[in-house]
């Protein structure tokens, strides 16, 4: 029990962490995962950037969850007065040491410098999402700020130039692709709108328990028992570490599955722990 507290007194100080105020998540779009057969036609087509999802109200940054992000002063001043939808990044495989910046209540002015916000999406704005993306291509030129970035947006004739584009971006280091239908009006929710292509699948989830190990495993977890977002709740034991095996994330804790394929019912085969998240990132 005892262990059980202070892992719990563990995630409210890191939820503390993160920023001192928290509002209503906002209202976002969100992708479902996409066929690998997909026709790429309808679509424009980007780089899925492994970062910290942010919101831009026109005077704060917010993360997806509506925790405040205590960006400094000079980066905020100069974005556009204008909501603005994207991810806060560092670079392909950079997300650990993002994220322990971003969740900072005071802001490591060096660790900023190397963080720029990649915006590709504008929010409430009129139009089809190609005239939407041209837009916002012009208010971040307007802006001549270095830390902001539009995420470029492009046209591929078929799947098998779809294939390819995708084999670019992994063999750089990156995770997958996100394709926008250009003629959508500005929608919120999870829609088919927007899609994500990966080799690998992943998913938010809560740790809502515990198996126990066997074998080598006696005595310590063998699986997290987890729900993600559409309510699916599975086993996840591989990817723990034996720190974690010994003493494992406590219930309520945010973290990312990884999975190859689903079974006939539809739940997550092969799910493995990629990693931990901090509530609300």
């Amino acid at each position: 029990m005892q262990l059980v507290m202070e892992q719990y007194l563990g995630v409210a100080l890191a939820l503390a962490s993160v920023a001192a105020v928290a509002a209503p998540a906002p209202a976002l779009i969100l992708a479902q995962t996409a066929s690998a057969q997909v026709d790429p036609a309808p679509y424009l087509v980007s780089e899925k950037l492994d970062g910290v999802r942010a919101y831009w109200d026109g005077q704060q940054l917010w993360t997806r969850g509506g925790l405040r992000i205590a960006a400094p002063a000079w980066f905020t001043q100069k974005l556009p007065a204008q909501a603005l939808d994207g991810e806060l990044w560092m670079g392909r495989g950079r997300f650990e040491v993002l994220s322990g910046a971003v969740r900072r209540a005071e802001p490591g002015d060096a660790a900023w410098r190397l963080i720029s916000y990649r915006v590709f999406e504008l929010p409430g704005a009129a139009g089809s999402f190609e005239q939407r993306a041209q837009r916002l291509r012009e208010l971040v030129q307007q802006a001549r700020f270095e830390g902001l970035h539009w995420v470029p947006q492009e046209r591929l004739a078929d799947t098998t130039a779809l294939q390819r584009r995708l084999a670019e971006v992994l063999a750089a280091g990156g995770e997958g692709l996100m394709l926008h239908r250009a003629d959508a009006a500005y929608q919120t929710g999870r829609s088919d709108a927007l899609l994500k292509l990966k080799p690998v699948e992943d998913a938010e989830a809560v740790v809502i328990g515990y198996e126990t190990g066997k074998g080598r495993f006696a005595g310590q977890t063998g699986a997290l028992k987890v729900r993600d977002e559409q309510g699916r709740v599975f086993s996840v034991g591989s990817g723990l570490s034996q720190a974690q095996r010994r003493s494992p994330p406590p219930l309520g804790s945010a973290v990312t599955v990884r999975w190859r394929g689903t079974t006939s019912s539809g739940m997550p085969r092969f799910a493995t722990l990629w990693r931990l998240r901090e509530p609300g990132l």
